[in-house]
């Protein structure tokens, strides 16, 4: 039986979400927020067969994700001899499907540790309260942002936007982000999640203002009950401690139910790894490489 993969649209998005809601791990790259975020880029398809939803990736190359749907249910060894009788690898499979599969596949599978797309988890109440040794250095740049600006904080409605979109261009202004195809990329991601903002009523979004310029947001949503995930934070680097600023403010403000915030991945970028450990996380959401061997 052959997968019929069809391009990712907005009209797929209830019924995709119901799956990943029956996943027993969930992970931030697989919300339909995130795919769609990213899909201009990497031409997101899905697939529905065996009542599970099958991601893949076509750009730059293509590349197969873990099925979305019950794990607990299914009948892998079926399954993955009807769909993929050669055989088939899968990228970013969650450590709790990796082991499923282990578990009913034994050696017709195999795993590789794909440290690069670790999703870094931290306590909401450690990155609100900062206390202790291991976060003076964060602890210290969040005061000097206290005492040197008056500010404001907002939870944002989507008449507020537009601020968005105007912070975000004075960001890539910055960083020169039509020079560089990541941030380039991922500038087009921000946009077209915040221009179809009215399709993803979860988002959480909020952001700080120094009179009446925003100087910096962040982009989030629930992925369980008790964690929430930050899919985009940016700030304004002239205003010193702008980052610690918003990572503490926003989850003081607007994500202080959660027990647990997910920053997502580092993507193997020392900088982005080094940035990511400094908040100390609790634990990660780890992915594996599974080669099924048909």
């Amino acid at each position: 039986m052959a997968l019929n993969y069809s391009p990712l649209t907005l009209e797929m998005q209830e019924d995709y979400s119901a799956h990943f809601g029956l996943c027993s791990e969930k992970t931030s790259d697989y919300t339909f927020v995130n795919i769609w975020a990213w899909s201009d880029e990497r031409q997101y398809e899905l697939a529905f067969a065996s009542d599970l939803y099958w991601p893949r990736m076509n750009h730059p190359s293509t590349v197969l994700w873990a099925p979305v749907g019950n794990w607990e249910e299914a009948d892998w060894e079926g399954i993955l001899t009807d769909l993929h009788p050669g055989g088939a690898v899968f990228e970013r499979v969650p450590e709790a499907l990796a082991n499923l599969w282990v578990e009913r596949l034994g050696d017709r599978i195999t795993l590789e540790d794909q440290r690069s797309e670790w999703e870094y988890v931290y306590s909401v109440e450690e990155l609100i309260e900062l206390k202790g040794n291991k976060f003076h250095k964060k602890k210290n740049l969040l005061k000097q942002f206290l005492r040197s600006y008056e500010y404001t904080y907002k939870n944002l409605t989507m008449d507020d936007l537009e601020d968005v979109l105007e912070m975000q261009q004075l960001w890539c202004e910055w960083k020169s982000c039509e020079d560089i195809p990541g941030l380039r990329a991922e500038n087009h991601a921000i946009s077209r999640v915040l221009k179809n903002a009215a399709r993803f009523p979860d988002l959480i979004c909020g952001a700080l203002y120094v009179k009446d310029l925003m100087i910096a947001y962040a982009v989030g949503e629930p992925v369980t009950d008790e964690m929430a995930v930050v899919h985009f934070e940016k700030g304004l680097g002239d205003y010193k401690g702008v980052y610690q600023a918003i990572n503490q403010i926003f989850l003081e403000n607007s994500c202080s139910s959660f027990l647990w915030v997910n920053r997502e991945q580092d993507m193997g970028v020392e900088g982005i790894r080094q940035a990511k450990e400094s908040y100390n996380p609790t634990h990660f959401l780890r992915k594996y490489r599974a080669t099924w061997k048909g």
